[in-house]
């Protein structure tokens, strides 16, 4: 089975276009041997009500609420928990992925690839606030993980479902999983998609969310590296500081037995 999972946030007006698309290509496809997640990160547009309505007419529907908003790596995490296909593609709820990609992903996975992540190419978004960071970010990234992707960002992508099943991830991580499935000996491969223009609503994300997927990425490798041996960590940092402070000690003492010059004061 093939798991779609989509967050959702005050995304009202781009469900329903987005659905018959995914439900188009899924038939023709697939015929009935996928579903699709919806997961609604706390919203208040109506995007609860509609979705609810969708999964009562179709039984390949599934909907996760959230009380509140908890941001997109909780909801594709939420989508991957209830996912029980073998494959798992998430996608944007705001139309501007496009379900076509779909099939030629999960060929690529055929092929023997645990991962395929999408790269849009021709991306139709704000240059200066949203392409030119994406880049900055995307070459630092690949810099710091060794992980040579294009775009991480892109929420399209196709996973064997044993990659990241139990993946634990927090902030704006989702963007990672590609690199924790390469550390982790997963074969990841990479195609150009279609990106669409935003038809409906507005982006969430503004320059600040390169600041955090950097401090996030920090994040990731430090788990990966010490998450089983923190001791190696912390350890180290600790014995270096315990050998700072004996020297400074030996030294303290040795200066306070000369006239010259005393860190300890002498008392009368």
């Amino acid at each position: 089975m093939i798991s779609l999972t989509v967050p959702v946030y005050n995304e009202r007006e781009a469900l329903g276009p987005l659905f018959e698309k995914v439900r188009a290509v899924m038939e023709r496809n697939y015929s009935d041997n996928w579903e699709i997640i919806f997961v609604n990160d706390g919203s208040h547009d109506g995007s609860a009500e509609f979705l609810d309505s969708l999964a009562a007419s179709c039984p390949r529907v599934k909907v996760v609420h959230f009380r509140r908003n908890f941001g997109q790596t909780a909801a594709m995490m939420a989508g991957f928990d209830f996912a029980q296909g073998e494959t798992i593609i998430p996608l944007d709820g705001d139309g501007q992925n496009d379900p076509e990609d779909i099939p030629r992903m999960i060929a690529k996975l055929e092929e023997g690839y645990e991962v395929c992540s999408g790269w849009r190419k021709d991306r139709q978004d704000n240059a200066l606030q949203r392409n030119l960071p994406s880049i900055l970010a995307n070459k630092l990234i690949s810099a710091m993980s060794g992980v040579q992707l294009h775009d991480f960002g892109c929420s399209l992508k196709a996973y064997r479902a044993e990659v990241i099943k139990g993946v634990r991830l927090y902030g704006e991580m989702h963007r990672f999983l590609p690199i924790y499935a390469k550390w982790h000996g997963a074969r990841i491969t990479e195609i150009p998609v279609s990106h669409h223009a935003r038809k409906t609503g507005h982006s969430k994300y503004g320059l600040e969310r390169v600041l955090k997927v950097i401090m996030d990425l920090m994040t990731v490798r430090f788990l990966d590296r010490y998450m089983l041996k923190p001791m190696y960590l912390f350890g180290f940092w600790g014995f270096l500081s315990l050998v700072a402070s004996l020297g400074f000690s030996v030294w303290a003492v040795y200066m306070r037995t000369r006239d010259t010059f005393s860190p300890i004061p002498r008392f009368p």
